[in-house]
């Protein structure tokens, strides 16, 4: 523990750190890994994991995925399930990023604006 701060509520120790909650860095970590299946940077295909949308008028970024349908609520926890709806959300300059460490210092940007 770091002197000072034992007194100090979880959200005010995160932000002296400046460090993101837990369900922060979950998130962060799922779409950093959605970015790698779509672009790429796995061996396996993201198209084959992922349906993406083929609107022409997409509002926010223009690589949208489709949201399956299931039936079981455990289906929900699933990576592919539970990171798409946040992935759709994200601003256009984030999910076209050229390269990784650049999708990284723009998603922190966005995740720190988030409440």
């Amino acid at each position: 523990m770091i002197k000072g701060l034992g007194s100090l509520p979880y959200e005010e120790r995160l932000r002296e750190l400046g460090l993101f909650s837990l369900e922060k860095r979950k998130l962060r970590g799922d779409l950093i890994t959605m970015f790698q299946y779509l672009k790429g940077g796995y061996e396996e295909d993201g198209d084959s994991l992922f349906t993406r949308s083929h609107m022409e008028k997409t509002r926010g970024n223009g690589c949208k995925l489709l949201l399956g349908r299931f039936q079981l609520d455990t289906r929900g926890k699933f990576f592919m399930m539970r990171a798409i709806s946040p992935w759709n959300n994200l601003p256009r300059e984030v999910v076209d990023s050229p390269t990784l460490d650049t999708f990284k210092i723009q998603l922190d940007r966005v995740l720190g604006h988030l409440v």
